[in-house]
């Protein structure tokens, strides 16, 4: 019933035509159809193209096809299925647009940003990459201490019956926004910023699928965004900063946010994520392939606020 509503809002709230049939047909994948630059867009695990909605709709306004596919063994309430699955289907999903459309970005969220960067590495034609919230490993400050324990219970009897629950603060820093999370948990299996609940199934091909993830980085030339939050309760900054020091792209991009926690497309900086990725796919499609079009960081307005502060403590102290 759940997955029904989901896909009810997913159509009110993208755009004019999100009641366009996607290219699979499948009722809770979502498609928006804009320019002839395509945006794949590959969600967290075990969850669905609603906590991409904001994103969806703030680049379809900005004249981008916008596609969001649901992913059997991968999506929610959609059984389970070996990672390599996960992969083959995104890259059907890439073919889909690259036969309709000029050019194809690939943009993925938490483990859908490592889901990503096996796909650039099967298809790397594409026009972009964006990695928010990378997740290369569950190393956050919230991450439960005995996290690494459930890598082995997958092997034991546990593995059909054990699932780990999502607790506060849910990769929301709002605080208002948490306590409307916290209500749909309590109420639902799902919220608009992922399950209720992961199985230990998901989560082991999740690991699979980021140790892949980290030997594809240094192949990868196609220009990137990497945008990340320096308090990521689920994936701390070193997992961007994995990717950032190793990647080959020539034209390479990274925010870093300082009042977001891990779902940054909810969060109170989703707006200048919106914003920076509309922006960096325009500036990929005129600099695509220029040497040395690295921009330097780019921070949020309050991490450099931060950072003007403790550089007068630092002089005050000196």
């Amino acid at each position: 019933m759940w997955a029904i509503s989901l896909s009810c809002a997913l159509s009110a709230d993208i755009g004019p035509d999100a009641g366009a049939a996607p290219p699979d047909g499948h009722p809770e994948s979502f498609f928006s159809e804009g320019g002839t630059h395509a945006v794949l867009m590959l969600h967290g695990l075990s969850s669905s193209p609603l906590e991409l909605r904001y994103l969806a709709r703030y680049l379809r306004n900005e004249g981008f096809t916008v596609y969001a596919p649901f992913i059997e063994g991968y999506s929610a309430a959609s059984g389970e299925l070996p990672m390599e699955r996960w992969v083959e289907a995104s890259v059907h999903s890439f073919d889909m647009l690259a036969a309709r459309y000029e050019c194809v970005s690939v943009c993925g969220l938490s483990i859908g940003a490592a889901l990503a960067l096996r796909l650039i590495n099967e298809r790397p034609g594409a026009q972009a990459l964006v990695l928010l919230s990378l997740t290369l490993a569950y190393d956050g400050w919230a991450i439960p201490w005995y996290r690494f324990l459930l890598d082995w219970a997958y092997f034991t009897p546990m593995r059909r019956r054990y699932r780990y629950r999502e607790g506060e603060p849910f990769g929301i820093r709002n605080k208002a926004l948490r306590k409307k999370i916290a209500r749909e948990m309590r109420r639902n299996k799902f919220s608009e910023v992922g399950p209720s609940t992961i199985s230990l199934p998901a989560l082991h091909q999740a690991l699979r699928l980021s140790r892949a993830a980290r030997k594809d980085v240094a192949s990868v030339r196609n220009d990137t965004l990497v945008i990340h939050a320096i308090d990521d309760e689920t994936s701390s900054p070193r997992n961007a900063l994995f990717v950032i020091e190793r990647i080959g792209a020539n034209f390479l991009r990274t925010l870093w946010l300082d009042d977001s926690y891990h779902m940054i497309t909810s969060d109170n900086e989703r707006e200048m994520v919106a914003r920076e990725t509309a922006l960096f796919l325009r500036q990929s499609e005129v600099a695509r392939g220029t040497a040395g079009a690295s921009a330097r960081p780019v921070v949020s307005k309050a991490l450099a606020r931060r950072l003007r502060q403790l550089a007068a403590v630092e002089k005050i102290s000196k």
